[in-house]
């Protein structure tokens, strides 16, 4: 498929959804990173916005996808669209600015701190986590904001702040949450493993696929009777991803035995 039909196949399945202008983004960086075989780094996704840099990278190949948020187990990360090709070792630009406050007398959260900084001026992918410990907030942010950020983000509601950058290696790793689920399914279809997977009804996964919200390899479901396989991963709007690990055989009444991993 050439690139701009792949680019209007794209923004055409997106448009109309929350997603329609981080989709328009990343296929432009797509489009970049064909044309020059370097790369380009987006700003911080929400989850949705990586299975976006995913569907988008399923569709170019020759490209490669990295995401890093800053620390392992990162919920908001930079994606990174690399061509094959290119022999460097791009970084992430991501630096952790931490702000304190005198906590005996001020309660301060997270929609305290993220309110201040867009009330900077500051576009929301310009920052990732941020990270609640005592009196202390870290700030994952885009290395070109490090400087901005500890010259003006001096108060937080009605307390003054003191922000310094910090060292990303001072945070503590976050582990992914994963459970693993052993059900037995009529048949591999898409929406039997969907309905399995995520603990609903078949009558239920299919209406997820109708409405659009079910991905089978980061690539739309056309059907609900599409077939899986070992290895296959599917991914639900607002419901993490799910991975086929193993095939395990048919029982004695016909149902096929499956090992599947819920990501949360």
């Amino acid at each position: 498929m050439a690139g701009s039909e792949q680019k209007e196949k794209i923004i055409r399945y997106y448009k109309g959804t929350e997603g329609a202008d981080t989709a328009v983004k990343l296929v432009d960086m797509a489009e970049q990173v064909m044309r020059s075989q370097k790369f380009r780094i987006s700003g911080f996704l929400d989850l949705y916005g990586q299975e976006i840099a995913e569907t988008v990278v399923a569709n170019y190949p020759g490209i490669r996808l990295e995401f890093n948020g800053g620390y392992q187990g990162a919920e908001r990360q930079r994606a990174m669209f690399i061509d094959e090709s290119f022999g460097g070792s791009p970084g992430f630009d991501i630096v952790v600015i931490k702000a304190t406050w005198n906590g005996e007398y001020e309660h301060i959260g997270h929609r305290d701190v993220l309110g201040s900084i867009m009330g900077q001026g500051i576009e929301r992918d310009r920052i990732g986590d941020i990270l609640m410990g005592g009196a202390t907030a870290r700030i994952l942010a885009d290395k070109t904001m490090g400087a901005y950020l500890i010259d003006n983000l001096t108060q937080i509601g009605r307390t003054g702040v003191s922000c310094v950058e910090d060292d990303l290696a001072n945070i503590t790793p976050k582990e992914e949450s994963c459970k693993e689920i052993r059900a037995t399914v009529a048949s591999l279809r898409v929406d039997s493993i969907a309905a399995a997977g995520y603990g609903s009804s078949r009558s239920r996964a299919a209406s997820d696929i109708a409405a659009d919200k079910l991905k089978l390899n980061w690539q739309q479901v056309k059907n609900a009777s599409q077939s899986v396989k070992e290895g296959d991963v599917l991914s639900m709007r607002g419901r993490g991803r799910l991975e086929v690990v193993e095939v395990r055989g048919t029982t004695k009444k016909g149902r096929i035995g499956v090992l599947l991993k819920r990501y949360i």
